[in-house]
C-alpha cells in the first residue's frame, strides 16, 4: 500500500467522520487527493465500510460471546454457515481459525443471559450432529472493560510500520 494511503488509512481509523478538507489539511495533501484515495481505498477493498462502533452496553448489550466451534467443513456447510450468520444480525464477527482443536469462531452480542440462552439452543438445533463441539467464553458488558472495542488502535499499529 502507497504511503499516502496508508496514512489517510490510519487517519480515516482515528476518526472516520472527518471531512475531506479536514483530512486534506492534516496530511498535507489537496481534497481532490484525499477524495481520490479515499475512494481508491474503498474500491480495493482496504475499507469495507464506514460505520459507527457504539458502546455496546450503553445500547443494551449485557453480554458478548466468543464462541468456539469444531465442526466438518465443506462447501456445503460453508454456504450453511454463511445463510445462518447473516440471519442473525447480532453475531458481529465469524471465521475460520485453527487451533485448540476448533475450527470455528463466532463472536455475538446479547441483551442477556436467557436471550444468549436461546441463542445457542437455536444455534445447536440448526446444526444438530454437524457440530462436533461447542463452547463460550462469556465478557459482561457491564463489568470492567479495560479496553473498549474499537479499531482505531490499528491506526497506531500503521504508523509503526510505516517507520
Amino acid at each position: 500500500m502507497k504511503k499516502k494511503m496508508s496514512r489517510l488509512l490510519s487517519e480515516l481509523l482515528k476518526d472516520s467522520k472527518r471531512s475531506d478538507r479536514e483530512l486534506a489539511r492534516v496530511l498535507g495533501v489537496s481534497q481532490p487527493t484525499v477524495s481520490r484515495l479515499r475512494n481508491r481505498l474503498v474500491k480495493d477493498g482496504l475499507i469495507q465500510q464506514f460505520t459507527a462502533i457504539p458502546d455496546l452496553n450503553k445500547v443494551g448489550f449485557e453480554l458478548l460471546a466468543i464462541s468456539c466451534i469444531k465442526k466438518t467443513i465443506t462447501e456445503e456447510s460453508t454456504q450453511r454457515a454463511r445463510k445462518w450468520m447473516n440471519q442473525h444480525p447480532n453475531i458481529i464477527f465469524a471465521a475460520e481459525v485453527e487451533g485448540m482443536g476448533k475450527n470455528g469462531v463466532m463472536i455475538s452480542v446479547h441483551r442477556n443471559y436467557s436471550e444468549y440462552s436461546e441463542f445457542v439452543k437455536k444455534n445447536l438445533r440448526y446444526w444438530g450432529e454437524a457440530l462436533e463441539d461447542y463452547g463460550s467464553m462469556l465478557v459482561s458488558l457491564k463489568g470492567l472493560v479495560v479496553k473498549p472495542l474499537s479499531l482505531g488502535y490499528l491506526a497506531e499499529v500503521l504508523e509503526a510500520s510505516e517507520h
